[in-house]
């Protein structure tokens, strides 16, 4: 068979010419499904076209200017269309290298959305996930298939900001049902009829023999994971789950009370404390109870996180005055760099006190800084603080 081929490109190029043996090779490559070979076959006729030579010895930084750009162009289409064919063929892992290479990534995203779990996707999930194609479906596939325990460990290594969120929520929803299944299996069990209730304190509301001899109805390790990521949710329904993980936490035995990093010593009071001011109750309470622990902090000892998530809380609250005059107070000799909260120049920023930003940017010795606020209030109307 191949000796046939070898003979009719010979052919070809002696009676047709270049272009029907690239022709005639790109139909054989897509025929046979070999579209590595095809991706190459495109490459190899721009090259000829180009007066390059056919075999590649340089990189693509060597080309002369005036090739080089028609070259990438010949590279990204010949990409798309090889990647587009094993997508077609669904073979997502194949697909990937050549549209992340063009940085067009929307159409694995897109196929990623679809696949179900099942066994043998640890490539599909490398991609997904770790190389962040779609980091939401890949956790889906993580919890899915290895559940709780493999997926808070990934995401512990979680490899960037994109798609955080999502993963978060998507635990939070996933330990929440568990638990109130847990716990509503219980209560039919002792009661004789199943509580209607999905909500966790109304659960455990006057049942204290739920907790009777440390007993225990979702993994705790799982559940003090969970419920320390929460913090960084935005959306009202996934804090107000997590919030419900903080109560049932509360009334389990001290043995499962573990300790966590300061300010969150205790940590379903004083993550239940913060995430119960994210939904609008006892703001103030909340504020005081993190501004005393920011006090009290010896810097040697932990650092400066209790007044990062003093100051970062504050934030959160929209209360950015008070976030600058927390900042001042305790973070004054952090760098910018360092900080896990909004500086205090992004904080003036946030108020729209440009007066407090120039005097800052002056005690800090800040030109930029300096600049911005001068530029930033002459464009105002009135030149007076917004927040």
């Amino acid at each position: 068979m191949n000796e046939n081929m070898f003979d009719n490109l010979q052919r070809l190029a002696q009676s047709t010419g270049a272009d029907a043996v690239f022709e005639l090779l790109a139909r054989r490559f897509r025929d046979e499904k070999r579209y590595p070979h095809l991706f190459e076959a495109r490459l190899m006729h721009k090259r000829r076209e180009l007066g390059l030579p056919l075999i590649q010895v340089e990189s693509l930084g060597e080309l002369p200017d005036d090739k080089r750009r028609t070259y990438e162009d010949a590279y990204i289409a010949a990409a798309r269309e090889v990647g587009g064919l094993f997508l077609a063929e669904g073979d997502i892992v194949r697909a990937w290298p050549y549209f992340r290479a063009i940085g067009e990534t929307t159409s694995v995203t897109e196929a990623i959305e679809k696949v179900e779990p099942s066994e043998g996707l640890e490539p599909i999930i490398e991609i997904a996930y770790h190389e962040r194609a779609n980091p939401r479906k890949g956790f889906e596939l993580i919890l899915a298939n290895y559940g709780t325990c493999s997926a808070i460990t990934s995401f512990e290594q979680f490899p960037g900001r994109e798609g955080r969120e999502d993963c978060i929520r998507i635990l939070v929803l996933r330990l929440h049902g568990d638990l109130v299944e847990s716990l509503r299996n219980a209560i039919a069990s002792r009661e004789g009829q199943a509580a209607e209730s999905r909500n966790i304190p109304s659960l455990i509301s006057g049942r204290e023999w739920l907790f009777a001899d440390n007993n225990y109805h979702i993994d705790t390790s799982h559940l003090a994971s969970v419920i320390r990521f929460s913090i960084d949710l935005h959306d009202r329904e996934s804090l107000a789950l997590a919030f419900e993980l903080t109560k049932y936490g509360e009334r389990l035995s001290p043995l499962f009370h573990y300790r966590g990093q300061p300010p969150f010593e205790s940590i379903y009071t004083d993550y239940g404390t913060y995430l119960q001011a994210l939904l609008g109750q006892d703001e103030t309470a909340a504020i005081d109870h993190f501004r005393q622990k920011a006090r009290t902090a010896d810097p040697n000892e932990v650092g400066s996180g209790p007044a990062q998530v003093l100051v970062g809380l504050l934030s959160r609250l929209g209360r950015y005055l008070e976030a600058i005059d927390a900042s001042l107070e305790f973070l004054g000799g952090v760098e910018p760099g360092h900080l896990a909260c909004p500086s205090v120049v992004q904080l003036c920023q946030l108020a729209g006190d440009y007066e407090r930003l120039k005097a800052v940017a002056r005690k800090q010795d800040d030109l930029l800084s300096f600049a911005a606020a001068l530029l930033a209030a002459d464009s105002k109307p009135d030149g007076s603080p917004s927040g």
